[in-house]
């Protein structure tokens, strides 16, 4: 009874998990981000990038955006033809652009964001689970097998078949699962590891992580009763994440101290 109980609630999960990952809509920027019509014009007929810089820069002053591009201009997306918010990328393959882009998973054809990381961390962790059920399952016939114990039959190829590949799905999620495990204690995306965002001050690598349990609390939420399900439970919006203090110049940390009256 034990048996069937594990083994129907990890497929159940394992499938609901499977299920939102790929049928959860990619979450796209806000209208806000979008240029109006006669800053869009003007952006179009401008030849100079100093003068489309600075039609961005106007439109962006009231946005919460804090990251900027390598070279410390602002993120435009042409395609698109909006202002990407901290942590959004274009998706080629979806042709949209993606708030909290991790990656585009081919496995599951979609992209993974900000709208079902969650579903693709919890994803990972039930077939890990299902795999692992299912090879420890086949380990006594497996070892039977071996020792020459088990039937001479067509059926022992199977057995061996069915541990192989639990065995090697096992290993190689578990390494992807994790992977993500880590970004998300260091409150990254796979794209931020490869390439760290760019603050005013200077590109920062950990320029958005609050440490392990604030960044945990921001892809399951607050709810701990919600972790293990699939439902959507992250904080924020999607367009604005908090940020902890990013680099800054010792030379001006010093100068200003020296200018502000001794307390």
């Amino acid at each position: 009874v034990v048996y069937l109980v594990v083994f129907h609630l990890s497929f159940v999960m394992f499938v609901w998990s499977y299920w939102k990952t790929i049928f959860t809509s990619a979450a796209t920027p806000s209208n806000e981000f979008c240029l109006s019509k006669a800053d869009k014009e003007q952006y179009e007929k401008e030849e100079r990038p100093e003068s489309q810089q600075e039609i961005l820069r106007r439109a962006a002053k009231d946005l919460p955006i804090y990251t900027t591009t390598a070279s410390g201009a602002i993120r435009y997306c042409d395609r698109c033809q909006l202002i990407k918010p901290d942590r959004c990328h274009h998706c080629s393959a979806c042709d949209i652009c993606v708030l909290k882009m991790d990656h585009h998973c081919p496995w599951v054809n979609n992209c993974v964001g900000f709208s079902n990381y969650k579903f693709f961390l919890l994803f990972l962790m039930y077939s890990l689970l299902y795999c692992l059920f299912v090879a420890a399952t086949v380990l006594q016939y497996f070892i039977k097998f071996w020792t020459n114990e088990l039937p001479d039959t067509h059926a022992k190829f199977h057995v061996l078949f069915l541990f192989f590949v639990a065995a090697m799905f096992f290993i190689s999620i578990l390494s992807l699962f994790s992977y993500h495990c880590w970004l998300v204690s260091k409150n990254r995306s796979t794209i931020e590891t490869f390439r760290a965002p760019t603050f005013r001050n200077g590109p920062d690598k950990n320029g958005f992580s609050l440490g392990w349990s604030k960044n945990l609390r921001e892809v399951f939420g607050d709810e701990r009763k919600y972790w293990l399900l699939p439902i959507f439970t992250s904080l924020g919006d999607g367009c604005n994440f908090p940020t902890r203090l990013v680099i800054v110049d010792p030379e001006q940390l010093t100068v200003s101290s020296q200018n502000e009256p001794a307390k």
